[in-house]
Formats: structure tokens, C-alpha cells, sequence
């Protein structure tokens, strides 16, 4: 294994329908490797530049929201899957951090700093994507994020 890489994963060859898992550390300069394998996807099953932008947004929201969130000593790692399907892609980006409260009000103090730190990007995924859901991971612990893009025929 390559240093700084934790694990990806490509099926053979990979076609529409099938997932594509990329574990990275949940440190900010690796980011940039969640757009990435999304533009390889869109080298499988092209998609419109504008969808691809707007794709390529979301998962940034996404992943940076893992980075900045789940884990307070920096350590820890952020799973991202995409499930290319032949009418939709699937995302879904989870962490085995700290987690949060999905129920709760947001206190005046906590809207403040969403809006100083770039804290719109559930709000900015919710507008891109077709279908999205959160909450804790499958074990309880940590957070996971799923969204949904339908795809053009």
C-alpha cells in the first residue's frame, strides 16, 4: 500500500452497477481524492459537466464535513462509496468519529459558526441531490451521509 493511502477498492473493471469504496484519512489535503474518483467515474458513465460540478461539490461538502467533525485529535479515517447504478449514483460518506446530534435544534451560537466556517454544506448538498438522508452510523457510532443523483438516459 501506497504511504498516505489507506485503501481503494475498483472491482475489476468497473461498469455501471457497481460500488467503488475509497477509505482516506480524515485529514483536509486528502479531500481532493473523493473529487477525483468521482471524475474517474465519470469516465464509466459520462455525465454532464454541470452535474459533474455540482457532484464534485457535494462530496466535498460531505467529506469535509468528516474531516472537520468526527474526529477532535485528527485521527481516524473517512469512508466514501459510490454506487454507480444505470439511472442514479449513490454516495455515501461515513466516519467512525465523535457524531452529532441530528435532532436537535441548532443553538444561536452553532448558526454562527456554520456560517463562518463554511458550515452550508448539508444545506448545498441537500439542494443538489434528488434524495439525502443522515445520521449514525450502522453501528451506532459516527455519522453517515448518503445522497442520491439521478442520471440522464
Amino acid at each position: 500500500m501506497a504511504a498516505g493511502y489507506d485503501e481503494v477498492t475498483a472491482p475489476n473493471a468497473p461498469s455501471v452497477d457497481q460500488a467503488i469504496r475509497l477509505t482516506i484519512p480524515a485529514k483536509p489535503e486528502y479531500i481532493s481524492l473523493a473529487r477525483l474518483a468521482l471524475t474517474g467515474l465519470s469516465r464509466v458513465r459520462e455525465l454532464d459537466p454541470e452535474t459533474l460540478a455540482d457532484l464534485k461539490l457535494a462530496i466535498t461538502e460531505a467529506t469535509s464535513n468528516s474531516v472537520r467533525h468526527a474526529y477532535s485529535d485528527g485521527s481516524g479515517t473517512v469512508e466514501v462509496v459510490y454506487d454507480l447504478q444505470p439511472d442514479r449514483l449513490v454516495i455515501e460518506v461515513s466516519d467512525d468519529g465523535e457524531g452529532f446530534d441530528y435532532d436537535r435544534e441548532p443553538a444561536a451560537a452553532d448558526l454562527e459558526d456554520e456560517l463562518t466556517e463554511g458550515g452550508l454544506g448539508i444545506a448545498i448538498i441537500k439542494t443538489i441531490a434528488d434524495e439525502f438522508e443522515v445520521g449514525q452510523g450502522p453501528d451506532g457510532r459516527g455519522s453517515r451521509l448518503r445522497f442520491v443523483k439521478r442520471l440522464e438516459g
